[in-house]
C-alpha cells in the first residue's frame, strides 16, 4: 500500500479521485486492473484524460497521473499481498479519512471481481522475473582436480558471471566449462546476438 507519509498528498490524491463520478472510476480502474492483469500493454494516460475531460471533469493532467499512478501501486501491492476486498477497503480507509462511500463501493466491487486475478499475474511475474547479466569475466586455467574432466591437467574455462537480481541485489556466479563445453558456449553466444540483431 502507498505508504501515507506526506498525508497532505495522499489527502489530495483520494479528494481527486473521489471527484470523478463513479462510472469513470470504474473505467479508469478497469483500465489499470487490465494493465496489471497483462490483458494489455499499459494504461493511456492521454486517453483517459480526453475521456473525462469530454464528460466534463475538470482536472488536470498531473493530477490524473497521480490518480492513475496511486491506484496502480494500490492494486499491484494488494495483488502481491493477495488481500480481500474488504482488506484493501480497509488499508485506504486507514490511509486517509478523505474517502467517500461511492468510490471505496467502486474499488470494492472491482478488486472483488479482479483481485485474484492480479494476485495470479503478480505471482506469475515474480517467477518469470530474471536476473540482468551486467558483467562476465572468464579466464583459462589447467585443471588439478575436476568432476568433469576426465583427466588431469586439461585446460578448462572458468567463468564468473556478475547478476543484478530482480531483487536489485548484486550476485556473482562461477562455473568451469571444458574447452569443448567453452567452444559450444561462445556459439550460442554468437547466434543469441545474430538473432538479436534482427530484432
Amino acid at each position: 500500500m502507498p505508504a501515507a507519509g506526506e498525508p497532505h498528498g495522499i489527502n489530495t490524491i483520494v479528494d481527486n479521485i473521489c471527484g470523478l463520478p463513479p462510472d469513470l472510476l470504474a473505467e479508469t480502474c478497469q483500465h489499470i486492473l487490465s494493465y496489471l492483469q497483462g490483458q494489455t500493454s499499459g494504461v493511456d494516460t492521454d486517453e483517459t484524460f480526453q475521456r473525462l475531460q469530454r464528460a466534463g471533469v475538470r482536472l488536470d493532467h498531473a493530477a490524473l497521473e497521480e490518480i492513475i499512478r496511486f491506484l496502480m501501486v494500490t492494486f499491484r501491492s494488494s495483488g502481491k499481498s493477495n488481500l480481500s476486498a474488504d482488506d484493501l477497503v480497509k488499508k485506504l480507509e486507514e490511509g486517509s479519512a478523505k474517502w467517500s462511500k461511492a468510490s471505496l463501493e467502486v474499488l470494492h466491487k472491482l478488486w472483488g471481481e479482479h483481485g485474484t486475478l492480479v494476485h495470479a499475474q503478480q505471482e506469475a511475474h515474480a517467477m518469470l522475473s530474471i536476473g540482468q547479466l551486467v558483467d562476465m569475466e572468464w579466464k583459462l586455467g589447467m585443471s588439478v582436480s575436476s568432476d568433469s574432466c576426465r583427466s588431469l591437467n586439461s585446460p578448462y574455462v572458468t567463468l564468473r558471471l556478475k547478476i543484478v537480481e530482480p531483487s536489485g541485489q548484486i550476485c556473482q556466479r562461477s562455473f568451469e566449462m571444458t574447452i569443448p563445453q567453452f567452444q559450444n558456449f561462445h556459439k550460442q553466444f554468437k547466434e543469441i546476438a545474430a538473432v538479436m540483431e534482427t530484432l
